[in-house]
């Protein structure tokens, strides 16, 4: 099986899984009290440190839940909760058309309860300029979420920049920056975000893992109820194990960082020069973006036909993000970019990973250029 789909989920580490094991091993609960809690808690606060230490933060700013979408949702809710406490009425949220569902879904939910949503437009590239930004804020924005690295083309947008801007009109920002560890930097507090969200399974922590940095002064209205864990913010026993693990595995992807970083770059690089010749190719990623994404338009293949074909010669890949699998939709990223819906269901996503080879990427090319023979359209 030759692995290409990194976006959607990264291998678990060896590192991370021994770190798993020995802290699932261990039997207490880490809000109890007794010797067997208070390890637990131990190990979960290990793993707490090692993530705030990865991202330059006080350990404090960090709420660890269940992973990006459950981050995302805090934030959008929590924000327009207490928008609506302090004012008594709906506001203004600013996102992008091509950001993740995580963020799209409560941006409808809300604009349904009355909130104004404005969707700025991305480029051809998927870009975010300020200029857009700083003509979209009002006075009732309450929240501006614009993703920092894309999930479906890996366009990286200037978060710094746009922050700022949102900072000076007195306005909170949000990035989902699930993409970006182990990759690309995360200097949360250079950046001037007030929140961002992450996901341990895209640096090769555990699945159902994640983290929200609130900055302080801003902690949300728990979305989450029942208990008083995460110092309010996110009621739940936490997952000790799956936590600790998260942090070893985000302190050995930071600190190859810089070697991963170049070796993506030489990976897509030798994937773009393999396929380049196919009738009817073009490429959806921007050149400046994560080295970590691929994306590839077959105007006239079957994108469904193509990723059949793919698997069944063992190469894992997909159509774009991995949470709207099997809805049989043209990408919202891909049309958000100026994409017909046809060339859209005709598009495939490619990532890589530490781990992927020069020969896998070879291997892939071969295997997509038979693909891409058996599924054109007639």
């Amino acid at each position: 099986m030759i692995y290409l789909d990194y976006a959607a989920t990264h291998p678990m580490t060896p590192a991370a899984l021994a770190a798993y094991a020995e802290a699932a091993a261990l039997p207490g609960n880490p809000s109890s009290v007794h010797v067997a809690g208070q390890q637990a808690r131990e190990r979960l606060e290990e793993g707490r440190t090692l993530l705030a230490q990865a991202f330059g933060v006080d350990p404090r700013r960090l709420t660890l839940n269940s992973g990006g979408t459950e981050g995302d949702n805090a934030v959008l809710f929590g924000v327009a909760q207490a928008w609506e406490a302090q004012h008594g009425r709906s506001g203004h949220l600013i996102t992008s058309a091509s950001e993740h569902s995580a963020v799209l879904a409560p941006a409808r939910v809300l604009a349904e309860r009355g909130w104004d949503v404005t969707f700025l437009t991305p480029d051809s590239r998927g870009h975010i300029s300020p200029e857009q930004l700083r003509e979209a804020l009002r006075p009732d924005t309450a929240l501006v979420s614009l993703h920092h690295a894309n999930n479906e083309i890996g366009t990286v947008q200037p978060t710094a920049e746009l922050a700022a801007l949102a900072a000076a009109a007195g306005v909170t920002y949000h990035t989902d920056a699930v993409q970006a560890p182990g990759v690309l930097p995360v200097p949360l507090e250079e950046w001037g975000v007030t929140y961002a969200t992450f996901s341990a399974h895209k640096w090769g922590g555990p699945r159902g893992v994640g983290v929200l940095y609130s900055a302080r002064g801003h902690d949300l209205p728990p979305q989450q109820i029942g208990g008083g864990q995460e110092a309010g913010q996110r009621a739940g026993t936490q997952n000790t194990a799956g936590i600790y693990a998260a942090g070893v595995a985000l302190r050995e992807a930071e600190a190859a960082r810089a070697a991963t970083f170049a070796h993506l770059t030489d990976m897509r690089r030798a994937f773009v020069e393999a396929v380049g010749d196919l009738p009817g190719l073009s490429w959806n990623h921007p050149a400046d973006g994560s080295p970590k994404v691929a994306s590839l338009t077959l105007s006239g293949a079957d994108g469904e036909a193509l990723l059949m074909n793919l698997d069944m010669a063992g190469v894992c890949a997909s159509a774009g993000s991995a949470c709207s699998a099997g809805t049989m939709q043209a990408s919202h990223v891909l049309t958000a970019i100026g994409l017909s819906e046809a060339d859209a269901r005709s598009s495939l996503r490619f990532s890589f990973g530490a781990a992927t080879t020069l020969e896998e990427v070879q291997q892939a090319a071969a295997a997509l250029r038979q693909a891409a023979e058996w599924s054109r359209l007639g």
